[in-house]
């Protein structure tokens, strides 16, 4: 835009209006405090329930049932399962929850076989401070998501409860699975026994498809061989099950977006309404800066890059507090024990940044063409 040597008078020209531009910048943070908020929402979104073409994983759960509490599947499902072709591995879950509805602090335990849980976290996933042994070891400890953990304050070694559940901490879960990172995983006698006292009973089974593109005659073998028996089976693609359990939360977080456009509009008005302000301030300054040798379109420049001076300063505060926020209270958005993270992605910063630079331009664009235009004679003039 402009050389090194104007921006001491670019910078002048901001602070000369203190009130002005600290209204200005503290609007544009609010804003983009919120634009990129939302955008943490919609990529949770995504990412939890956007389907890939890697995707293998499979959810059995009780026809026309939501709730962990209402799906009650027998666990001599597993070996039946497991016999059908195309089948790599199945993992009976009893899911419970300390509350079903959405909510933003819900704890969510599930139950596992002790030599299965290898199988049910996936690749991703590694115990941070603790070790699996000690989970093995201990028949009411617990793995807890990284999320989980640092939401509730928890450390190895704690004991916490839940939804009537008393465990001790035995590690804690670094995964890039979304639905791990706000769980706690226990052994599925103990949460059976901590429930209803009855053995063989679980709310779902995850299935692992040895390949991709079997996943739908997979799900459909499953449902026809349960259609007829006393508790038949919906099985859908892991993220497809969030999709539509969790679908009322997630039409009211993409309703979000027009929020989203909504915060850009205002960041564009508030920087190009203070723009304007300031050149019909300083029309005669101008005038004087045409006599010293600056030409027109040099003063534009000057005018467009005090709009992204202002729209930078306020993006970089607004979108460092939205994300030191969301890093802070690690919150996320849990429906019937399944959960739509959160994250903080340091990448959403840069979005910001680039987005305030293009908005600055923009706003600043139309007064610069303007003050470009404008004869010296009328500048002198003005009054």
């Amino acid at each position: 835009m402009i050389g090194p040597r104007y921006v001491p008078l670019v910078l002048k020209q901001v602070v000369r209006h203190r009130v002005r531009s600290l209204l200005t910048v503290a609007g544009v943070a609010i804003a983009m405090y919120l634009f990129v908020a939302i955008q943490t929402m919609q990529r949770g979104v995504a990412e939890s329930t956007q389907a890939t073409a890697a995707d293998t994983t499979l959810v059995v759960y009780r026809e026309d049932r939501f709730c962990p509490f209402s799906s009650r599947l027998p666990e001599y499902y597993l070996p039946q399962i497991e016999q059908i072709e195309g089948v790599q591995s199945v993992v009976p879950i009893r899911v419970v929850v300390n509350n079903c509805r959405a909510s933003l602090d819900v704890v969510t335990f599930r139950g596992v076989p002790r030599d299965r849980f290898v199988e049910t976290i996936g690749k991703g996933t590694e115990v941070l401070g603790g070790s699996l042994k000690d989970w093995q070891r201990r028949s009411d400890a617990a793995l807890v998501g990284e999320t989980l953990a640092a939401r509730r304050g928890l450390k190895v070694g704690d004991t916490f409860d839940a939804a009537g559940i008393t465990a001790y901490v035995a590690g804690i879960l670094d995964s890039d699975q979304a639905q791990d990172q706000n769980v706690a995983y226990v052994h599925l006698d103990y949460l059976q026994q901590q429930t209803d006292k009855q053995l063989g009973v679980v709310t779902q089974f995850n299935v692992k498809v040895d390949d991709p593109a079997r996943l739908n005659a997979v799900a459909q073998q499953i449902d026809e061989l349960y259609a007829s028996a006393e508790h038949p089976t919906t099985t859908r693609s892991e993220k497809a099950f969030v999709a539509q359990v969790a679908g009322d939360m997630i039409e009211l977080i993409g309703f979000t977006k027009l929020l989203g456009w909504g915060c850009l509009a205002a960041v564009l008005a508030l920087v190009g309404n203070a723009i304007v302000l300031s050149v019909q301030d300083r029309i005669k300054e101008h005038a004087v800066l045409q006599t010293l040798g600056f030409n027109g379109w040099l003063i534009g420049r000057l005018i467009v890059t005090e709009a992204v001076v202002l729209g930078v300063i306020g993006g970089l505060v607004g979108a460092a507090g939205a994300l030191t926020t969301i890093q802070l209270t690690r919150v996320s958005f849990s429906v019937d024990g399944l959960s739509i993270p959160i994250r903080a992605e340091p990448q959403l910063l840069a979005t910001g940044l680039l987005i305030a630079v293009l908005l600055g331009v923009l706003a600043g664009l139309v007064p610069a063409v303007q003050a470009a235009r404008r004869p010296i004679a009328s500048c002198f003039r003005a009054v």
